[in-house]
Parts: structure tokens; C-alpha cells; sequence
């Protein structure tokens, strides 16, 4: 499976979760389009965390320790803008 793209992957799964909840299909066809969907998800899944691991690494500092950066969003990718505190309010909070 690894010739498929990520995107292309994931629009077939959504396609088999739409067929599986319309129902109506003979049960060798539900379980066949279930096991695919399977195989799917676990590629999915392994193909973020390769994901995860490079952006961990894209981190790294000089030391070789991960420092966390906040993720940010532009403006208008959100319809909730979250509020963060100004510089140094509220920074011995522990969330």
C-alpha cells in the first residue's frame, strides 16, 4: 500500500465507511470492504506517526533535545480563535 498517497488513502476509507453505513450490501461484500478499511486505517495511522517522528526531529535543537513550539494557525483557519495569556500572566499555571 505504500504507493498510495495519504489523501488518496484516506478519501477511499471515508468512501467505505459511507457504503458501510448506507447498509443494504450482501455480507461478503460488508466484510470484504471492512477488512479493506482496516488495512487503510493501519496505514493511515503508521504513515502519521512517521509523520510525528520527523516533525520531532525538524525540533531538535542543536543538543538534541525536542523544544515544543505552538502550533499556529493563520487567521481565519479557525472559527475559534483561542486566547493566550500575555507574556508572562498566568505562566505557573499547570495547563
Amino acid at each position: 500500500m505504500s504507493d498510495k498517497s495519504f489523501e488518496k488513502a484516506l478519501e477511499e476509507l471515508e468512501g467505505i465507511v459511507e457504503k458501510l453505513e448506507e447498509g443494504g450490501l450482501p455480507l461478503t461484500e460488508s466484510l470484504s470492504l471492512f477488512e479493506k478499511g482496516v488495512k487503510l486505517a493501519k496505514y493511515l495511522r503508521e504513515e502519521l506517526e512517521k509523520a510525528e517522528k520527523k516533525v520531532a526531529i525538524l525540533l531538535k535543537d542543536e543538543e538534541g533535545k525536542v523544544k515544543e513550539e505552538p502550533f499556529h494557525l493563520e487567521k481565519g483557519e479557525s472559527e475559534e480563535e483561542e486566547e493566550t495569556p500575555e507574556s508572562g500572566e498566568d505562566e505557573n499555571l499547570p495547563f
